[in-house]
């Protein structure tokens, strides 16, 4: 194989395939080296770590790697009510994380709570509807035309369910 010389991104590379890795500029390598590593593979076995009751309230948001400033902190969502649940085993997921990865990834970790939104559209998007029921069925009773009406309220349809 011959070494090429006049490439931008590298000093010398092997002409033929590369793999995916190396095909990269050398930015996005230090971002995926630094913080991807460790937020997918986290991702990928997070009901492993912290097991199947809190896998099911829980999942991690964020990686802060750390810095100078601060120590290296995961952000992690928690469905409204099961805090208290997380706080507790804290310490747990701390330990099983670092002994995942073989050293210290972990230093903190924050909580962010969030409301189950399954349970609560359904119920907004039902009186949505019925007061756009209200609000525009006069209105559109009042057209005249057939054909208008029929369209107007296949549009309504149609914003009814976005």
């Amino acid at each position: 194989m011959q070494f090429k010389k006049y490439t931008k991104q590298r000093n010398s590379s092997i002409q033929g395939l590369r793999s995916f890795k190396d095909s990269l500029p050398k930015n996005i390598k230090k971002v995926i080296n630094k913080k991807g590593h460790i937020y997918s593979e986290t991702l990928s076995n997070w009901k492993y770590i912290v097991g199947e009751n809190l896998f099911k309230i829980c999942y991690p948001k964020l990686f802060k790697n750390s810095n100078r400033f601060g120590v290296s902190t995961l952000v992690i969502m928690v469905r409204r009510g099961h805090e208290v649940d997380l706080e507790y085993s804290k310490k747990e997921i701390m330990d099983k994380m670092n002994n995942f990865f073989g050293y210290s990834v972990v230093e903190k970790l924050k909580f962010t709570s969030f409301n189950d939104e399954k349970e609560i559209l359904p119920k907004n998007e039902v009186k949505q509807e019925n007061v756009t029921n209200k609000k525009y069925q006069k209105k559109i009773n009042d057209v005249k035309n057939e054909k208008i009406k029929k369209s107007l309220l296949e549009l309504t349809k149609v914003f009814k369910e976005k």
